[in-house]
Order: structure tokens, then sequence, then C-alpha cells
């Protein structure tokens, strides 16, 4: 019998794998795919010899900065994470932009006017990041690491009057400038949910905080795949394994163990162990809400994206919604169900800081366009028009694409469930109330614990829900006390 069984080879369920055979359990992990990772895998997707694309997540400032992965130290497990000059940028309308540099100062300068601002707001939070982690990224239940020390808590304090500011109606108070508005709105709409909203105020403030600090916002070379890689190889060393192509369906396909972590959506957990769970858990479970999604289009191209403005070539990351007010417009017709005219869109280009995602003058492009839950929409058209906006000529450099509607995304990763790519609602309660509003939020019956995205802290490549998880079931299971990070 094995002592644990983890079910998906996400990074939450390779955290919790890692955690729990560090300390000298048996650990299997069961992966319905071909290939491990999840959300951070690295594939050729067909559509150019050689070149490989990241089939989720991409661009990695949660995983540098996350408590799970510091403690697992990537760069002494051979991954490298390469910082762009620019960490996001915002191209707007008449050729402007708004650029959010990897150097602080050099932001300011450009923010002009509204450099002060941008100062007073993120300044203090980027010098005491890890204080604003420890917030992030922690349970919900307990009081973060550093909540003793004053400087923390100041730091807090800050991150808590500028979530209330960003995430109402008040967010209008603070910049003069179309370019750093966007700027800001344009990470918060990470969170694909109406803007302003508490969610998005807190996804901008980490995020952004952490495009200013550390590693930035950084791209493993490679790919994603290099952080799972990394994963695997630790769990290896320390005596589990990972089965690939078992899909989890019922109780019957669970070999015996005593306890069993679910990287999945909450759905799945009661689908296969339903039977154990009280009535009132198993409704809970089964009520827990969906949230918006994104369809995804891969793009080959023969060169780079030729911006209006070549700062903003220099970014890893470009979100493509243009001004504050269409950001709105576009978020606010996604939440009502309808497929916005002018969709935010998410690119990521890793091309312009690994050299080695080109291939024989061949490089990927990764696109995100928020749509509604379910959308069966073919959203390629979609996305170039919204590069040509600001790129024009661009789709004279595309040489391939492939676009995974929201309705298929579940195929390559079934907790994706109709292109929800957040886990479920990411509105301030249910971030906290993930997913369920109990004391333990990973604990769903005896020896059975929630380790995803659709738990604390919720969605990001960071692995916290997978440690906070396997720390429950080290200490309810096996007697074991393992340490907060």
């Amino acid at each position: 019998m094995n002592d644990v069984v983890v079910v998906g080879s996400g990074p939450n369920g390779l955290s919790a794998a890692v955690t729990l055979a560090r300390v000298g359990l048996s650990v299997t992990v069961l992966e319905a795919q071909p290939t491990p990772g999840g959300g951070a895998r690295t594939l050729d997707l067909g559509l150019a010899d050689g070149v490989v694309h990241d089939v989720c997540s991409a661009v990695h400032p949660m995983a540098w900065a996350s408590p799970f992965f510091r403690a697992f130290d990537l760069p002494a497990h051979g991954v490298e994470l390469l910082t762009p000059e620019v960490s996001y940028a915002q191209p707007l309308p008449g050729g402007r932009a708004g650029i959010a540099y990897r150097d602080l100062d050099r932001t300011l300068g450009r923010l002009g006017v509204d450099g002060p601002a941008w100062r007073r707001l993120l300044g203090p939070l980027a010098a005491r990041w890890d204080a604003v982690v420890g917030v992030a990224m922690g349970d919900k239940r307990s009081l973060p690491p550093g909540a003793d020390d004053v400087g923390g808590l100041v730091t807090a304090a800050r991150f808590g009057a500028g979530l209330l500011e960003q995430g109402t109606r008040a967010w209008g108070s603070r910049f003069r400038t179309a370019e750093a508005a966007a700027l800001l709105t344009g990470v918060g709409a990470h969170a694909i949910t109406p803007l302003p909203s508490l969610a998005a105020a807190g996804t901008a403030l980490l995020l952004a905080t952490l495009g200013h600090a550390g590693a930035g916002w950084p791209i493993p070379r490679g790919g994603s795949g290099a952080i799972t890689a990394a994963l695997l190889a630790d769990l290896a060393a320390h005596g589990g394994t990972v089965v690939t192509d078992h899909p989890v369906r019922t109780r019957a396909d669970l070999p015996p163990a005593r306890a069993y972590l679910f990287d999945t959506d909450p759905a799945t957990l009661v689908r296969v162990l339903g039977a154990v769970l009280r009535p009132a858990r198993r409704r809970a479970l089964t009520a827990f809400p969906r949230g918006n999604a994104a369809a995804k289009v891969d793009l080959v191209l023969s060169g780079p994206v030729p911006w209006t403005d070549p700062e903003v070539g220099l970014a890893g990351t470009v979100h493509v919604g243009g001004t504050r007010t269409e950001m709105v417009g576009a978020e606010g017709a996604v939440a009502a169900g309808r497929h916005a005219e002018t969709p935010m869109c998410l690119v990521s280009d890793p091309a312009v800081v690994d050299t080695t995602r080109e291939v024989r003058g061949l490089r990927p492009l990764w696109a995100y366009a928020h749509v509604p839950a379910g959308s069966t929409r073919d959203v390629t058209q979609d996305v170039l028009g919204r590069l040509e906006r600001f790129a024009p000529g661009v789709r004279d450099v595309v040489v391939a694409s492939r676009c995974t509607p929201a309705a298929e995304m579940a195929h390559h990763n079934p907790s994706l469930v109709g292109g929800d790519i957040a886990g479920g609602s990411p509105d301030l309660w249910r971030m906290i109330a993930r997913p369920t509003p109990t004391a333990n939020p990973y604990r769903q019956a005896g020896g059975v614990f929630l380790c995803s995205a659709s738990t604390p802290p919720g969605p990001g490549v960071h692995g916290m829900a997978g440690h906070h998880a396997a720390r429950r079931a080290a200490r309810d299971v096996f007697g074991l006390r393992l340490p907060t990070l």
C-alpha cells in the first residue's frame, strides 16, 4: 500500500508529492495525460519542426517568489529563470505604451507625471515583496510568516489600502495618464473578472510588485516544462513515482493508500470519492462556482512582433487590451456571458529572452483571449486583430497558428473546465473560501485532501496549495509536523 496517492501532476500536485516524499513517505502520482506537468508543460504542438509551446502558463513571477519554490531552490535544480528587461507592457492607441521595466526608477521616468504616484503605490511593496507574498500566498487561515515584524505589518497594511483603492471606483483617483492607469489595469485583468474588483486589484498589486522585485517576470529557459522536470527529478530522487496515461474516473482507478491528495477541480474529487464525503461537504464542493474563461492561441512567427513602440518588444509579457475603459468594457462583456468585440488578450513572447526558443528563424508566440465560460469560438482572428492594432504587419510574420477554444481547454488539462484557468471563481470571497469556508480548506474527508488552485492561495504556478495541503496531510494522517515556509 502507498502512503500517499496524488491525483494530478500539475505544479500543486507535484509540490505536494515532493513535500511528502522528502519526509520519507511513499508517494505515487497519477496523471491522466501522456505527459506530466498540468499547466506547466512545454510541448511540440506540430506547428513547426522543433518549435515548442507552453500549453498553459508561460511566465513565472510567482514561481521565484513562492515560499515553496524558494525553499526548493529552482536554480539548484537546473532551472534557469531568464528575466526580461521589461516585465510587462501595455500598448495603447496612437503608438503610446505603458512600460513596466524591471527597474522601478526607469519605469517612473517613463510614466512622467504619474511616476511619483506609481512609486507611492508600488515602491514600498516592492521593497518588502516577501511580506506581500506572505499575505497573498498564505492559506488564508493563519497569520503569514513575519506577522510579528513591524515592517511586514506595515507592508501588509499598505497592500490592504492599495486593494481597497484599486479594487473600487476610487481607482480613478491615483493616476492622471492613460499609460499608468492602463498599465496596472492590464495586470489586474489576469483575474478575468469585472473591473474594478477586489480580486483584480489583489492580482494587480501582487504581480506588479513582483515585476519590480527579485527576478521580475521571468521565463524559464526552454519553457515552463523546466519547472516540472525539476520537480519530477526531485520526486524520483526521494522514491516517488509518476504514472501517466492513468485517468482517475472512479474509486476503482485509485490504488490503496493512507492519504489521497487531488490536484483537480472539486467536481472530480466528488465524482471519484463522493461516497466518503459528508452530504453537506459534497453539496458545497459540487456548488463551487467556476470562473470566466480563456481561449488559447499558439502562433509561430518568422520574426519579432513589429510593435509600434519598440520598447514593447522588450517585454516577455504584453497585455493587449487598449485603454482602461476598453478593458473594463471587455471584461464586463465576458462576465455577462458575451464575447467582447475587442477582447482582452495576454501575450507571451519567450524568445525575447530565451534564444533557445527560436529554431531556424521561427519562434513561438503564446496568447490568451478572455471569453465566456464554455465558449467554442476560434479566437485566432480576434487575437490577430488585436495584435495588428498595435503591431501593424504582424500577420505577415505569422507562419502557423492553432486555437484551443475555451470549451476544449480541458482536453489537455481536465481541471480547466470550460476554459476556467483560475480553478474557480476568483472573487475576493472565493479566494478566501476556496473551496468552502472551513477552517481546513484542504481536508475534505478522513485521508482525502484537495490541493489544487481551487484551494488557497488560488491560481498560479507557485506550488503553495500543494504544500499547504501536504502539511495538513502529514499532520492529520501521519502525525508528522512539517515547518511552515
